[in-house]
């Protein structure tokens, strides 16, 4: 039987139709799909399609590191390894409709971390997109994380949701019950009266997977109502990653939903298209040039020595910094009627805004000034790239 548009428009809302005295049972919330008020999903590139970064990272060590867009993952003094967008072509996720993941693989092991060393991926949301949650309210709504998962270990993880507003933390646990088999977890969060979100641009809240991590954010117990924060309750099962070169983990399919969901009522992942989920991710990081001979914009000789490259890039999350490798000849100015000039360091003006970006260097030599060439890379390992993550 054909659905009007009136049947279709109750099926998006939930709402349940009635129709000549009668009702009709065919609804998102009858169908098992549950009701989802968020126009587009809370989180960004949650199948990991997007990598502007790269796709895959050998030898991370330290720091705050990218590959698929949005998730970042923190290392501090726990072993190395190896980050990759990965493809999937079989198995349970991938019949689900993802064909990316984020994986990490450890190469060099750390079976003895120090009290303060930590592996941790995290996602991080800004406080005005997370304003339907009524955290800190008297309506304040409980929430459902879900995700795919698949390692070679059998074991139990830990995870929290961290309020860095109001120092607040509220945790769950998984487990991977077959090893090196994708498996869905959906996990139920308390709602929280305490704590308002800040309605701005600015850093609010984290979901923290702790992949390893030494004694300081492990002994106490796992929090599922929200608490002040304790970070010996921040990883009570920890999932050691870092205690062996076997090891690996990988994550996709990644969901935050307003509303509390069992696996029959959780909405379905919301599949964005490419070129949407880019200009997503694109808010807090954009990838402006890479590889050689990629034209950067149009350039000019402010001098003898210097010159400026001047562009125009997408609004962005507020006014961002420059993201790129740095090397000997790694930029170069030229053009018709023009000789090549390559240049090493590029460095950002402060009085850029965060839709025009000025850039120079003082490393040209014999220019002309105001003359005007194109600006490109001259390195087939160039990168430029602007960010304004969080």
């Amino acid at each position: 039987m054909a659905l009007s548009k009136i049947d279709v428009a109750n099926m998006l809302t939930g709402a349940t139709p009635v129709a000549n005295g009668g009702t009709a049972a065919t609804t998102f919330a009858s169908a098992g799909l549950g009701k989802r008020p968020n126009a587009k999903p809370l989180i960004i590139n949650g199948d990991m399609a997007v990598a502007q970064r790269g796709t895959s990272f050998t030898g991370v060590s330290s720091g705050a590191n990218f590959t698929a867009d949005r998730f970042q993952f923190y290392l501090a003094n726990l072993g190395t390894y190896t980050l990759i967008q990965e493809a999937l072509t079989s198995g349970n996720a991938y019949d689900a409709g993802f064909k990316t993941a984020w994986r990490i693989d450890t190469t060099t092991a750390d079976a003895s971390p120090s009290a303060a060393d930590y592996a941790i991926l995290r996602y991080k949301f800004e406080g005005q997109d997370l304003q339907s949650i009524k955290k800190g309210t008297s309506n304040a709504q409980k929430l459902t994380l879900a995700f795919w998962v698949k390692s070679n270990k059998a074991t139990t993880g830990s995870l929290d949701l961290f309020d860095y507003d109001n120092s607040r933390i509220v945790g769950a646990t998984y487990t991977v019950n077959t090893a090196n088999t994708w498996e869905k977890k959906i996990i139920n969060i308390a709602a929280d009266t305490t704590g308002a979100f800040a309605n701005d641009n600015g850093l609010s809240l984290g979901i923290e997977w702790f992949l390893d991590t030494g004694s300081n954010t492990q002994g106490g117990t796992t929090p599922t109502a929200w608490e002040s924060q304790t970070n010996t309750n921040r990883n009570v099962s920890n999932f050691a990653l870092g205690d062996n070169t076997a090891n690996d983990w990988a994550i996709t399919g990644v969901q935050l939903e307003v509303g509390e969901y069992t696996s029959s009522t959780l909405p379905p992942f919301q599949h964005e298209s490419y070129g949407d989920n880019l200009a997503r991710c694109q808010r807090y990081f954009q990838m402006r040039a890479e590889g050689n001979q990629k034209i950067i914009s149009i350039a000019h000789w402010a001098g003898g020595s210097e010159v400026d490259f001047i562009m125009q890039i997408p609004f962005m999350r507020t006014q961002p910094s420059i993201e790129y490798t740095t090397g000997s000849e790694y930029w170069a100015i030229g053009g018709s009627g023009g000789s090549t000039n390559t240049l090493d360091n590029l460095n950002m003006n402060s009085w850029s805004t965060e839709m025009n970006i000025n850039l120079w260097t003082t490393t040209g030599a014999g220019g002309t000034a105001g003359y005007a060439y194109y600006g490109y890379t001259n390195n087939a390992s160039a990168k430029l790239g602007f960010t304004a993550e969080l």
